[in-house]
């Protein structure tokens, strides 16, 4: 095999608590992520040479140390002592820098890639533990489907899958800091309304999507909204035009709407585009398939 071609799909937070300030910095967290049916594309191929080379649609990303699919080809690559060289070709459908772990499914499709360009027999687990050195969410881009995320989010759990329902995804033409954010969290942490993970989990076992609607939440909008007030204008106009529940992903600027039916999700993505508060909009499916 010479080269690969690989779906790099992004996901959604139907649920994310922060618990906790760690030593470090980081923050303890218990989010349920989810894969949806909107990607990147991904090709990667033998080269001459020994150089791991990058390209992509988008100007603005960096094409060298600094993007995590270069990190995540050379961590393999050298791990395992390969000099066969390897191009990686990016194409950026995910919208950047929203809450949806775009650079982090890249990253993970680029170790899957490699696993099988190079013969490396990894498990998906082998994978996951050395995804986290690249980054949190690399291991759940591994795994994919429906899960909780504890830790930092690298300690996964499988959930059962779930229910199958049309998602709208919106992000405004902003840019959120997440650094910012989780500072202003810090600064308010025990006044902040926490969502129910638990109960959540049972409602997703159990199929539910209007208790899934009801009891889903993100602790960060408390803190971005106030910051990025357009959120909540997207997630109004998807609830006004029949969404179950809107939410939004991450630490934002991302909004996502779940759906009873094709119909009304198509109603209310007319209704974004007539609003001109979104620059990327997209009617989706969840996913919940592994690679």
């Amino acid at each position: 095999m010479d080269n690969i071609d690989l779906k790099a799909l992004a996901k959604l937070n139907i649920g994310l608590d922060v618990t906790g300030i760690r030593d470090d910095g980081y923050h303890e967290v218990r989010m349920i992520m989810q894969t949806v049916n909107l990607f990147d594309k991904v090709s990667i191929k033998k080269q001459e040479g020994d150089a791991v080379t990058m390209s992509t649609n988008l100007r603005f990303l960096p094409v060298n140390d600094d993007n995590l699919c270069i990190k995540a080809a050379k961590l393999l690559m050298k791990e395992f002592d390969i000099h066969t060289g390897v191009h990686i070709s990016l194409e950026k459908h995910i919208p950047v820098a929203a809450g949806m772990a775009g650079g982090s499914t890249d990253a993970a499709a680029v170790m899957f890639g490699i696993n099988k360009l190079f013969d490396l027999n990894l498990s998906r687990k082998d994978l996951m533990e050395r995804g986290v050195k690249i980054g949190a969410d690399v291991p759940y881009c591994v795994m994919r489907g429906t899960a909780l995320a504890e830790g930092i989010g690298e300690v996964l759990t499988p959930l059962s899958p779930m229910v199958k329902c049309p998602v709208l995804i919106a992000k405004p033409g902003i840019s959120v800091s997440t650094k910012q954010v989780y500072e202003s969290l810090d600064s308010c942490f025990d006044n902040v309304k926490h969502p129910d993970i638990d109960q959540l989990i049972s409602d997703i076992k159990n199929q539910d999507l209007h208790a899934i609607c009801n009891h889903m939440g993100n602790v960060l909008e408390e803190v971005t909204i106030p910051l990025h007030p357009v959120i909540a204008d997207i997630k109004k106009i998807m609830l006004d035009h029949g969404a179950v529940g809107a939410m939004m992903s991450g630490s934002g600027p991302t909004v996502f709407g779940f759906f009873e039916d094709n119909k009304t999700a198509k109603t209310a993505k007319e209704a974004l585009t007539e609003s001109k508060l979104v620059k990327q909009l997209y009617l989706t499916t969840l996913f919940n398939n592994k690679y």
